[in-house]
């Protein structure tokens, strides 16, 4: 059969004998996927080097994904309790979870103050109180290889998780621009100057320096 479009076009259009009775009716889609099994990354998934990776809270749709990780751990940088759902992933599949709650809520605090003629005013910026202690905590369990494959991840992937991943570039001993371009690309628009004022003035000197990346680790 030719069918002709809007166009002029002519196209060429198969003969289609009816489904038969009781059998399944199947679309493209199905076809496409008939057979393979969909692997969904969490919000923000990214590489941060060999056996380590970062991303934003992962669900049910993304445990076929980080099953094919073959995580051996997974950093969660919340205070709230892991869903019930995550910990009954992680117990099948022998994966430890460490817990380093950092509050993720803003305050509103004046960061500059300007006078003008006569109209003295604020600018407000978000400032979140990121402790130190826990930021070395969280970056100790990283540094040892023997708890790679290794997630790190909070809510969004962006604040939380940018701090620590942006402390372990120090580590590596990379420069604070690229540092910070790295921070920026996933936290976009909710970039956080407090976020960078930490990671510029977080003290490695007391820490074991990286190589530039580690070694490709397997379960």
């Amino acid at each position: 059969m030719r069918v002709e479009g809007f166009e002029g076009k002519v196209f060429e259009a198969a003969e289609l004998s009816p489904p038969r009775p009781n059998s399944p009716i199947t679309t493209e889609d199905d076809n496409d996927n008939n057979g393979e099994e969909l692997f969904v990354p969490p919000l923000n998934f990214a590489m941060v080097d060999n056996g380590v990776f970062r991303s934003g809270f992962p669900d049910s749709a993304n445990f076929s994904f980080l099953q094919s990780l073959g995580l051996r751990s997974i950093i969660y940088l919340c205070p709230e309790s892991y869903p019930e759902a995550n910990n009954e992933f992680l117990k099948a599949n022998g994966i430890r979870l460490f817990q380093f709650g950092i509050d993720g809520c803003k305050q509103n605090v004046a960061s500059k103050y300007i006078v003008e003629i006569d109209n003295p005013y604020f600018i407000q910026e978000p400032f979140v109180n990121i402790p130190e202690e826990t930021i070395r905590e969280a970056l100790n369990v990283v540094l040892d290889v023997k708890n790679h494959p290794l997630l790190i991840h909070c809510k969004r992937g962006k604040h939380r998780t940018g701090c620590v991943v942006g402390c372990l570039r120090k580590l590596q001993r990379w420069c604070l621009s690229s540092i910070f371009d790295e921070y920026q690309r996933f936290a976009a628009a909710k970039a956080r100057v407090s976020d960078q004022r930490f990671m510029e003035k977080f003290d490695v000197s007391g820490m074991k320096h990286l190589p530039i990346t580690f070694s490709c680790s397997r379960r």
